[in-house]
């Protein structure tokens, strides 16, 4: 029992916390519309006390028969409802423009928060629950709270007023009023609490919903959709969590309600019971028709007031289990790294050194790469080689910084890769991965995407589409460089896997300052002629550059200068194409396979 006040103070601690942090949102937003909706709100509180005392003095003329005292109260009441029109719309306005700079604002935050953090999170899916639980209801949440804030102060101002009134004819009935409204915000305190639960619980199974919906209605997926028949039994799927979430919140809905109209019953008795002695006292003559009136307003509006406390109390504490996802999203700590960062070795021409590298990938027991001890000299062309997971993307990975080696170091220049400027170490490098990405932007975005601050050097793009040999491409389409790509936007042209690529490795190529080139399988969509065109270019593609190339087309890899045979994360072998096949090892038994299949 003890633990009970325990653990109300502190979830009142943190909503008064994650209110503060959420309104310092708001005020960075827009603290015009803040400013504005603070005052209207303050406004808007006092006015229905004096439509009250005003709709008084109109009964308390009548009865007298003053038919100036009449007129006079009604134009003020008039005067009165007019401004608390004017006061709403003011609020609706002030209101919707904070609730659309919010909802920017926060979106904004969590998707540069999501630009700041490292590969290795976006490749856990705990990390896909948080952001999804941080974007969830993120662009409503933020103004509903701080709308609510407000709410609360306005009608918290309202009840004084009204409970002034009503201490000063019968404190019983005031306090009457008090005790028939909390139940039932004590129930939808609990509830928010058990649906937002609920929430968090299942974040993994909404990312799958999300998922096959995006499969069953995405052009990425529709051809092997359609010709796997995999619409129905993924559909199927979809329907069941579907179902299984429906069970659920219908479950916490039909007791919520259940219990929402049982306690509405005894805020409803309370308040006819303050009625009828009213009305009594009336009828008794201990109260004129205008008091009655005041009171009875007062205590049906401090009622609703009060009711609107407790309901805005419980909104921000539904509003602040939510909050906490986004701002636990956005507090997810940044991979440390060294304050004195280079932005230029120590060691000018010597190079990539691997030095007793060893990988595991988080929460894995075995070894992605190990034992790795490597130096690619400047301007040198060097080939990787293995069967798909032996370890080659990974070691890419890792020389672009995108991991830190669990063991060992890499050097570029000399410097521990570890300790570069992230921004300096990777302009060095240029790369074309295996899973390249197609962006549904113009074609010279697509291109220039690969140095964005040379999007208007029309000399660089058309350098690097020859380099990348897409100038087919671009002739072909019916406004060249300013042609939208993909199905996803109007007008949009879908290219083939082979123009694709073209167009990924010429955005490759737009980085004519980067100095280590990565090729990760560069030719793998590309038809023969095309493949050879790459093929005759290499060398020059790679003049004056350190060349990475991860192929499994052997009439690309011999061109390289050295070959890195790479075996279960180890390196088995190395050399040039000459002195591998001489050997007879794993390099030369590879090649005699693919030899084999053009036979």
């Amino acid at each position: 029992m003890p633990k009970k006040p325990n653990k109300m103070l502190t979830s009142a601690r943190e909503s008064a916390v994650q209110l503060r942090r959420t309104l310092a949102l708001a005020w960075h937003g827009s603290p015009k519309a803040l400013l504005g909706i603070l005052a209207l709100t303050l406004i808007s509180a006092v006015l229905p006390l004096g439509i009250a005392y005003a709709g008084k003095r109109i009964i308390d003329a009548v009865v007298a028969r003053s038919f100036e005292q009449t007129v006079h109260w009604v134009l003020g009441e008039l005067a009165l409802v007019s401004a608390q029109a004017v006061v709403q719309r003011g609020l609706f306005l002030m209101r919707s423009l904070l609730g659309a700079r919010l909802g920017l604002d926060v979106n904004v935050r969590i998707l540069d928060k999501a630009l700041s953090l490292e590969l290795p999170q976006f490749e856990d899916s705990e990390f896909y629950d948080r952001l999804t639980r941080a974007r969830r209801e993120a662009s409503s949440r933020p103004v509903a709270m701080v709308n609510d804030s407000l709410q609360l102060l306005q009608n918290a101002l309202t009840l004084l007023g009204y409970v002034g009134l009503l201490l000063s004819y019968n404190p019983w009935i005031t306090l009457a009023l008090v005790f028939a409204a909390l139940p039932a915000t004590l129930v939808e305190m609990r509830f928010s609490n058990v649906a937002f639960r609920l929430r968090n619980w299942r974040s993994q199974d909404s990312r799958r919903v999300n998922y096959i919906e995006s499969v069953l209605a995405n052009d990425d997926y529709v051809k092997e959709v359609k010709l796997f028949h995999l619409g129905e039994p993924l559909l199927k799927r979809y329907r069941e969590l579907g179902e299984r979430f429906y069970r659920e919140d219908k479950a916490i809905s039909i007791r919520r309600s259940f219990w929402a109209f049982l306690l509405s019953i005894l805020a409803t008795v309370v308040f006819y019971s303050g009625y009828g002695l009213l009305a009594i006292a009336a009828a008794a003559g201990r109260l004129t028709l205008g008091n009655l009136t005041l009171y009875v307003v007062a205590f049906r509006q401090g009622q609703q007031a009060f009711q609107s406390c407790l309901t805005a109390i419980g909104s921000m504490y539904e509003h602040n289990l939510y909050m906490s996802n986004l701002f636990e999203f956005l507090g997810i700590p940044q991979a440390a790294r060294p304050s004195n960062k280079k932005t230029e070795g120590d060691h000018e021409g010597e190079g990539i050194r691997f030095e007793g590298v060893g990988f595991r990938y988080p929460g894995r027991e075995e070894w992605a790469l190990r034992d790795i001890t490597l130096a690619i000299p400047p301007k040198q062309s060097l080939a990787l080689v293995g069967h798909n997971g032996a370890g080659k993307t990974t070691l890419i990975k890792l020389l672009c910084g995108f991991y830190a080696p669990t063991e060992g170091r890499i050097l570029l220049d000399g410097i521990d890769i570890q300790q570069w400027d992230e921004a300096k170490l990777r302009r060095r490098i240029s790369a074309v991965f295996q899973d390249f990405n197609e962006y549904q932007f113009t074609l010279r975005e697509n291109i220039a995407f690969g140095d964005y601050p040379h999007l208007t050097d029309e000399a660089r793009v058309e350098r690097a589409i020859l380099r990348g040999g897409a100038e087919t491409v671009v002739a072909s389409l019916p406004r060249g460089l300013d042609t939208q790509l993909g199905r996803w936007f109007f007008d949009g042209v879908e290219l083939s896997g082979g123009q694709w690529q073209k167009i990924a490795l010429a955005r490759a190529f737009m980085r004519e300052e980067a100095d280590i080139l990565i090729l990760d399988e560069p030719t793998a969509a590309l038809d023969a002629e095309a493949e050879k065109a790459v093929f005759d270019r290499f060398r020059e593609l790679a003049k004056d550059r350190t060349a990475l190339l991860i192929s499994h087309r052997f009439p690309t890899v011999r061109l390289a200068d050295r070959i890195v045979v790479i075996e279960h994360g180890h390196i088995l072998e190395q050399g040039n194409h000459a002195s591998l096949i001489a050997s007879g090892g794993r390099y030369a038994q590879l090649f005699n396979l693919q030899a084999e299949g053009y036979l």
